[in-house]
């Protein structure tokens, strides 16, 4: 055994990174507070319909992909259920205001062969922005696992340009400017702010092929959680780390409310950074490095409706949908006032056996953690009625944009729930509700910087807040944080053999 590591947060950042460690030889511990694990990837069950939280679009899982190669390492792969979205569909894109349609397919070349046939004078400066974004993501060689050379690498002057800026250089039309920033609700983009390497890997995680789970997301946290026991490990639901007892910048154990002590040689916090300093003593980090933590903006957070379909009523859509009111507002979307929503993602989630129809839909509408600050004090369960009476407020507004989208669609709709920033806070333990945790910033790049290595010798940082959130990010950042144990590209090179290795003999 390489020793004993306890890891704050079963979300996916601690569930990978406790499987690849388990995997190479730490007796693992994972504390999570709710009580099952998973944070995004988690689902629950209303109406007698099991929805997800959170990972709903899957990037990185065609052959050759990122995150396919990590769950080939791991043994996971044949333990989820994948259902690819349409080729010539992986999203469609519908503005209201002008009756305006997309189909946005996959792969490279037709992405950007169909919107130069729809904007033929925009057809050299599309091709040109698409080629702009796989350059900007090959800059990036931990998004194609590539093992590190030990040099230090200098990005391209367009790798921090904002991501609105970058689309304004290729292509002159406001509209297809527009339209090309479609994928904002997957990276909570802010213009002037978002950088570009972000809109070009969101991008590019997608266009090389979309996915979804079959009968949800919580597969792929079982399967994480089924490596970290079959190694030795353990995985403790409704264990809420209180405090980490920290001397002389040495955690020495974790303590849940419950008051059990856990100890080990490493410490890994899958959390919020800002949630993770509540559990330190104020001497055990520099002031300085808790202020810096502190100023860092979030990324907005979401308002989500989870509907029950009637039987047979609503057909099964095996794309993503996005809906805007009007041109204009892709870079508003966050903005909470008397337009909100101003945009929505909707999608009908697929289950085994599945028919032409579907049994539930999902609504997405970005929503700022500002719109619930008057409840922050408050705890799931006990917000009071004002709450849930405004609660109701949004999810009719989010159902009367559905039924301008779709005439009719209410009367396929049998129960209608809902979730607000204040529940993504809670459940997942991130600060203001943050979907994408800390916002990444191209105005101030070293802010938004967060390193795996903290100043107490022995904790590590993993999760969305660290590098890039989200299905490939996370898993990335967690062999990143595994590597900060086991040594610089020994786990990619094992991730890369053995996937290269089985795939030729699959081959054979």
């Amino acid at each position: 055994m390489n020793g004993t590591v306890v890891i704050i947060g079963g979300g996916m950042g601690g569930l990978f990174t406790g499987a690849l460690l388990a995997r190479n030889g730490y007796r693992v511990t994972v504390l999570e507070q709710n009580a099952a694990v998973g944070g995004g990837l988690q689902t629950f069950v209303r109406s007698g319909e099991r929805f997800e939280t959170g990972m709903h679009m899957l990037g990185g899982f065609r052959p050759g992909g990122s995150v396919r190669r990590i769950c080939h390492y791991l043994g996971i792969l044949d333990q989820l259920k994948i259902r690819p979205t349409d080729d010539d569909c992986m999203d469609s894109l519908h503005y209201l205001a002008e009756g305006e349609r997309f189909a946005i397919p996959c792969g490279r070349e037709r992405f950007a062969e169909s919107f130069a046939a729809r904007f033929p004078a925009e057809a050299d400066g599309v091709r040109r922005y698409v080629e702009a974004l796989y350059r900007l993501s090959d800059e990036v060689g931990m998004f194609r696992l590539r093992e590190a050379q030990g040099s230090i690498f200098s990005h391209s002057e367009e790798f921090l340009l904002p991501a609105d800026e970058l689309i304004a250089r290729y292509v002159a039309d406001p509209r297809l400017r527009d339209i090309l920033a479609y994928m904002n609700p997957m990276y909570g983009g802010v213009a002037r702010h978002t950088p570009a390497y972000i809109h070009a890997l969101v991008n590019v995680l997608y266009i090389d092929g979309e996915d979804r789970f079959v009968d949800g997301s919580s597969q792929l946290a079982e399967a994480l959680a089924g490596v970290i026991r079959a190694n030795g490990g353990e995985v403790a639901t409704r264990a809420r780390v209180r405090h980490l007892a920290c001397t002389e910048r040495t955690i020495r154990y974790a303590e849940t409310e419950e008051g059990r002590r856990y100890a080990a040689d490493r410490y890994i916090a899958a959390i919020h950074p800002c949630t993770l300093l509540r559990m330190l003593d104020a001497a055990a980090l520099p002031r300085a490095y808790r202020s810096r933590l502190e100023q860092i903006p979030n990324s907005y957070s979401a308002f989500t409706v989870y509907l029950k379909l009637k039987e047979n009523r609503f057909p099964y859509i095996n794309h993503t949908c996005y809906c805007q009111r009007a041109h204009g507002m892709a870079w508003q979307l966050g903005t909470y006032d008397e337009l909100w929503p101003r945009g929505i993602m909707y999608m009908t989630p697929p289950v085994s056996g599945q028919g032409p129809f579907s049994r539930k839909m999902i609504i997405t509408a970005p929503m700022p953690f500002d719109a619930v600050r008057r409840w922050e004090g408050t705890f799931t369960g006990r917000r009071g009625p004002d709450y849930e009476a405004w609660k109701e407020e949004q999810a009719g507004r989010v159902l009367a944009l559905m039924e301008r989208i779709r005439p009719g669609f209410r009367e396929a709709v049998e129960a209608v729930h809902a979730s607000s920033p204040l529940t993504i806070r809670d459940y997942y333990g991130t600060k203001e509700g943050a979907m994408y945790g800390f916002r990444k910033d191209a105005q101030q790049i070293a802010l938004s910087q967060v390193p795996i290595a903290t100043k107490i010798g022995n904790l590590l940082l993993t999760g969305q807040n660290i590098n890039l959130h989200g299905i490939c990010g996370v898993p990335l950042t967690a062999v990143n944080t595994a590597e900060a144990l086991l040594g610089t590209n020994r786990l990619i090179h094992a991730i890369n053999t053995k996937y290269e290795t089985d795939h030729g003999n699959l081959c054979k």
